[in-house]
């Protein structure tokens, strides 16, 4: 599927839950208003890329996290309702906080035709960051929804956001409005 976007849900997928990572109810906050976006964008066609750690589980796929999340109780479980996989949607399990390390995510973007990543998930100050980071290096366009991002404290997100928005020029915008005009990257 060609797309100028896609979307990226980072480490939603947690069966252990989120306590070491980011406040649980930040963190089902957070999944709420991504699914919302995530329902809204896929009107508008823009793939669904699910990036999310492989907790060592070298043998592993994705939709055995996605069941394991489903079978707990709690924050795991409820977020893995709200952000379920849909048939066409993609996911990559990394080995590492960046979602482009060690996985096949460039060229994946690459066939898409993507130059605008939006980025959500957790840990803002981590996982989302180092993905942001990898993929400003690679000159995408980044939006990072203010919204659908969380952390362990909501200082350490305000902190993650405003480096983003500082260093790496990507919006921080909410979820809620237009998709935000964004800089053209050489």
């Amino acid at each position: 599927m060609a797309s100028r976007y896609a979307l990226l849900l980072i480490d939603f997928f947690n069966p252990w839950g989120f306590e070491d990572l980011a406040s649980p109810r930040a963190t089902l906050l957070a999944a709420r208003n991504a699914a919302r976006l995530m329902a809204r964008l896929r009107r508008a066609r823009v793939p669904v890329i699910y990036a999310n750690d492989n907790f060592g589980q070298w043998a592993s796929e994705f939709s055995m996290l996605v069941a394991a999340c489903r079978k707990r109780s709690g924050v795991p479980a409820q977020i893995a309702e709200l952000l379920a996989p849909q048939p066409g949607d993609c996911s990559i399990l990394k080995p590492r906080h960046s979602a482009f390390f060690g996985t096949p995510l460039d060229f994946l973007l690459d066939e898409m035709k993507a130059r605008t990543l939006i980025l959500t998930g957790v840990s803002a100050d981590s996982c989302v960051m180092f993905t942001a980071h990898d993929g400003y290096l690679r000159k995408f366009r980044l939006w990072v929804p203010q919204d659908c991002v969380a952390s362990r404290t909501p200082a350490y997100t305000r902190a993650a956001l405003t480096h983003v928005a500082r260093v790496l020029h990507a919006s921080t915008a909410r979820s809620t409005g237009k998709v935000p005009r964004l800089a053209t990257r050489g």
